[in-house]
């Protein structure tokens, strides 16, 4: 019988068990942000969201509460028409002048496709409704020169497209009155004035933004010649150029500053309470109870910031 030899070596174990052992990661204590370092990035985090809220609102929110707020005020317009109490002046029945928001006449433009309610005032928060007539000049269909100022881009951009009007276009304006019908003349810029009208002469003018949708350059003008036949003109309350600096093209609105700044300090307070529930409550807890409150506060700063923004934007 042969013997065959073999080649055995000894296993050595040891090794086995070291290839086996898993790596162990020490986890590192991290060091706290100290206070104002936690400060800052809170107040940049509000600071950012706030900016957000402005842009989505301006974008999105904006074309809903355009559409919302002209189909109240096609109610309310078409009810005063049918009662005959729609304001045919610059004052109402009572003597007092029209409040500012209160819908006046509607606008048709049939080239643009244009079929808007057409309020009393021409700031920040009367052309975030729709059009608004400024209240130095007579109502449309009377005699005189009729301005009326529309949103580019925000709000319903209603005249995003007026640059397409041309020479001939028709528009009509149904008031208290009656329908007015006017005949595109052309555009033109704040630099170029037009003569003045004599006697029964009526001027539409219809004003703008001019420029990149929500960077606006300027102001569009395009003026239309009344060619119905005039109204009656009741005198006039407030002299022209009378109005408000607030209510000319491309101005802002300063009047909700203080309402601004007591939801901006809401907003803070929020942030605080929400920081302070993250540490102490169930984190799902605070998520629940301040995302809804923090995003509706700067949804409202939003919107008053808004206003502070060209009232043609």
């Amino acid at each position: 019988m042969t013997l065959q030899a073999t080649d055995e070596r000894p296993v050595d174990t040891a090794q086995e068990d070291r290839g086996r052992r898993r790596i162990r990661l020490e986890r590192v204590p991290r060091t706290p942000p100290g206070a104002g370092t936690m400060v800052v990035s809170y107040a940049l985090s509000l600071l950012a969201l706030l900016l957000l809220c402005v842009v989505f609102n301006l974008t999105c929110v904006s074309q809903f509460q355009h559409w919302t707020a002209q189909h109240r005020l096609y109610g309310q317009l078409r009810l005063s028409l049918a009662e005959g109490s729609t304001p045919v002046g610059q004052t109402d029945v009572r003597g007092q002048l029209v409040a500012l928001g209160t819908p006046v006449a509607l606008l048709k433009i049939p080239t643009l496709g244009i079929n808007e309610v057409v309020v009393e005032g021409t700031g920040s928060a009367q052309t975030k409704q729709g059009v608004g007539h400024r209240r130095d000049t007579p109502l449309p269909g009377q005699p005189g020169v009729v301005v009326l100022m529309g949103r580019q881009a925000a709000y319903g951009g209603v005249f995003a497209h007026l640059d397409r009007l041309v020479a001939g276009d028709s528009i009509s304006i149904t008031t208290g009155q009656g329908i007015a019908r006017y005949r595109v003349i052309g555009q033109r810029t704040a630099t170029i004035k037009l003569p003045g009208l004599s006697g029964d002469q009526g001027r539409l003018t219809l004003v703008t933004a001019r420029g990149v949708p929500f960077m606006p350059s300027g102001d569009l003008i395009v003026d239309a010649a009344l060619v119905s036949k005039g109204f009656p003109r009741p005198t006039a309350a407030i002299a022209p150029d009378g109005v408000g600096a607030s209510e000319k093209p491309l101005a802002s609105d300063r009047s909700g500053l203080v309402s601004l700044s007591w939801l901006m300090e809401l907003l803070v307070l929020l942030a605080v309470g929400a920081a302070f529930a993250w540490k102490l409550w169930d984190r799902r807890a605070a998520w629940l109870v301040f995302t809804p409150l923090i995003l509706v506060t700067s949804l409202a700063c939003a919107d008053r910031a808004c206003d502070l923004l060209p009232n043609l934007l």
